[in-house]
């Protein structure tokens, strides 16, 4: 018999264009390719629309309507869990008898209104801490606000995590926390992505690139930060975002060495990947595992990370670390010196195997399934 299951996604998986939603679209299409049915319940909003791709992935796909109402604002529920409530969602799940992957712990409000068998939540993030940090780099009063206020109630709903048969988690870092929480409960499951052949076309870079989703806070933040780091440098430094932001695009245009390119698709990401010397990949809040890390890994050549982007990732030793202006500037001038090798390819194709996406859908397949 054939192996099948809900899967709750927080958003319409496709395209995998960012950081969490790139962990849901290619867990599903792994899945698939082993065997299993995939029954995939989804959120529309923002404009967004069905997409017919996925249902070469998916059995059957259900989409529902994300309530982004005001008043959701005022619930006891964290507002991300509340306005994706949904009786009809309740009812699709307990229909049909299946094992069910929450993803994110904001896809688990059906917990609290029914006690389903073999339920599993995906853990993106230690969300509350997640939240706290968008809070300290929001500039914003409302926004900071309200990332605060979400931080509490998402740190008290977190306990509908003791309803469940196990949790998924990200990283290391979030194995360690979960599981002195929940204990055995919780099984690290490495985030899936897009695998590539890691290749090296021998050609040095002519610049650095950060690439990122202005529409963040923190991502923000450090796109000032190393604007501030390289304004005066002889180096060329290159801004890249599918958003655009007002903040960054003035800061941008002051200087002659700094530019901002808009990547409409992932083609053109891949490009800047495949043309940078160097990518820069720095974040001020340590949660899960950044995939814009495991792209460069896989498409880029030399990175400068700082410590909250890649501690307790286990990818350490792949990457050049600074945390300071200073720091930055001196390895920077230290690898533009330097070429990308073929030992420094060995190096991370061995680290990388960890990331193998089609052994972690079937470590997925063998907890479900208990096998």
């Amino acid at each position: 018999m054939k192996k099948s299951i809900h899967l709750v996604s927080f958003d319409i998986p496709y395209p995998p264009n960012y950081g969490g939603i790139i962990d849901v679209f290619y867990k599903i299409k792994e899945l698939h390719k082993l065997g299993v049915a995939i029954y995939l319940h989804t959120y529309i909003f923002d404009k967004k629309e069905k997409q017919p791709n996925l249902e070469k992935y998916c059995k059957k796909v259900y989409y529902y309507k994300r309530k982004n109402s005001f008043l959701s604002l005022f619930s006891i529920l964290p507002f991300r869990v509340k306005s994706r409530s949904c009786n009809k969602l309740i009812n699709n799940l307990k229909n049909l008898e299946l094992p069910i992957i929450f993803e994110g712990l904001h896809t688990a409000y059906p917990l609290t209104k029914f006690n389903f068998t073999n339920t599993y939540v995906r853990t993106h993030n230690i969300e509350h801490d997640y939240f706290l940090g968008l809070s300290k780099s929001e500039p914003n009063l409302f926004k900071k606000t309200f990332f605060y206020i979400e931080a509490l109630k998402l740190k008290r709903f977190e306990d509908i995590l003791k309803k469940t048969t196990g949790i998924f988690t990200i990283s290391p870092f979030e194995q360690n926390y979960f599981s002195k929480i929940y204990g055995k409960k919780a099984s690290y499951i490495p985030v899936f992505h897009q695998t590539k052949k890691i290749e090296n076309n021998y050609k040095k870079g002519t610049f650095i690139l950060y690439h990122g989703d202005l529409r963040v806070a923190d991502n923000v933040r450090v796109a000032l930060f190393l604007i501030d780091v390289y304004k005066e440098s002889s180096f060329k430094f290159v801004i890249a975002s599918s958003c655009k932001n007002k903040l960054i695009l003035a800061s941008v245009n002051k200087y002659e060495n700094i530019y901002f390119n808009d990547i409409p698709t992932q083609r053109e990401l891949e490009e800047l990947l495949n043309d940078a010397h160097i990518n820069t990949l720095f974040t001020y809040q340590k949660t899960g595992i950044k995939l814009k890390l495991l792209n460069a890994l896989y498409q880029g050549k030399h990175i400068i990370a700082n410590t909250k982007m890649i501690e307790d990732t286990g990818l350490e030793h792949l990457c050049e670390l600074a945390n300071t202006k200073n720091e930055v500037l001196r390895i920077t001038e230290k690898l533009f010196a330097t070429n990308y090798t073929d030992l420094q390819i060995e190096a991370r194709q061995k680290k990388l195997f960890n990331f193998n996406t089609t052994e972690n859908a079937k470590k997925i397949i063998a907890i479900l399934f208990k096998l």
